[in-house]
């Protein structure tokens, strides 16, 4: 017999217009989602992440029946391997990645990410969605050397494209946050990092 996709509902609009909720989603794409293409020309566009409850919610919000996935996964943790869980929601809909593509998210964005034309009013709804996905917050002791030691804390974004980043940083230059420096990471990726008063 022959195999018939199964179709589930999802609102196929959902990137077509600007939300708060669509800018968020589209800022969490930007850091942890990624587009395929099947031999058979069927386009999906997925997002995985360790956090099952965070994935329940983008799900309910695009309108989406899909299941969410999951594989496990060993990491190396130095001296011992643990086991952890990913959690990936994948859609198929040729016309949703389309939309993806026109916001300039590509098959291959690692490293040619850029910042689509964001309305303001949902500039900080994108940054907190990629913030999300690929931002995080240190706080510890600097200087521990010393005898006064420096309470600090620390916002960083992470992104494989220095232009990405750079176009992050001026934008929210514009906002107020005086500080903030892009740095090269160990591992060929980069870090916009903000401290102290400005994180």
């Amino acid at each position: 017999y022959i195999c018939m996709p199964m179709h589930r509902k999802v609102n196929k609009d959902f990137f077509k217009k600007w939300s708060p909720e669509m800018a968020y989603v589209l800022g969490f794409f930007a850091a942890d989602g990624y587009i395929t293409v099947n031999k058979r020309g069927g386009q999906f566009w997925s997002i995985q992440i360790v956090d099952k409850e965070l994935l329940e919610s983008i799900k309910k919000i695009v309108g989406s029946e899909h299941k969410i996935g999951h594989i496990k996964r060993l990491k190396n943790f130095g001296d011992k391997f643990k086991e952890y869980e990913i959690f990936r929601l994948q859609i198929g809909s040729k016309e949703m990645c389309e939309d993806l593509r026109r916001l300039g998210m590509r098959e291959k964005k690692t490293k040619s990410l850029t910042v689509p034309i964001i309305p303001d009013k949902y500039f900080f709804d994108f940054v907190r969605g990629y913030f999300d996905g690929d931002g995080n917050v240190w706080k510890g002791l600097m200087h521990k050397e010393r005898i006064k030691k420096t309470l600090t804390i620390f916002a960083m974004f992470t992104s494989c494209s220095f232009q990405f980043l750079s176009t992050i940083h001026s934008r929210l230059r514009i906002y107020g946050l005086i500080g903030g420096s892009i740095y090269k990471a160990k591992g060929n990726y980069y870090r916009l990092l903000f401290s102290s008063r400005d994180a």
